[in-house]
């Protein structure tokens, strides 16, 4: 048996302003928009068989102090990617800080976190 990963559903602020971001960073697009329960609004980006759906309800709630220490928090999204310097000039220049370089093996990495607090990890495998 063998199973993938098809889509993660996490909640920020403004769907549109992150899609815009992964697009422009990651090359994604919009596969889908729409309403959403509790008088949301949900944007679901990525590639033609994978994405995250990026949900934002009618009345947001306060941001968690610190996911990594409060069950059920978000600790990250990974992301691979072919060229991470490319990747990386990206990121600058959508305002965000890459920070937290390491190389091991298999691969190399950084991370940074967007507006909303959410922190992602880039990786390029060698």
């Amino acid at each position: 048996m063998s199973a993938l990963l098809e889509h993660a559903n996490y909640t920020v602020s403004d769907p549109g302003a992150t899609a815009r971001w992964m697009s422009d960073v990651f090359g994604w697009h919009i596969r889908w928009e729409g309403d959403a329960m509790m008088g949301g609004h949900t944007k679901h980006v990525g590639t033609d068989d994978r994405y995250v759906a990026l949900y934002t309800p009618g009345n947001p709630a306060r941001m968690r102090p610190d996911n990594y220490t409060t069950i059920s928090g978000l600790n990250h999204i990974a992301v691979t990617v072919d060229d991470l310097a490319a990747v990386e000039k990206a990121v600058v220049a959508q305002g965000f800080t890459p920070k937290n370089h390491g190389d091991y093996e298999p691969g190399r990495r950084f991370y940074f976190h967007d507006d909303d607090g959410i922190e992602y990890e880039v990786v390029q495998y060698d």
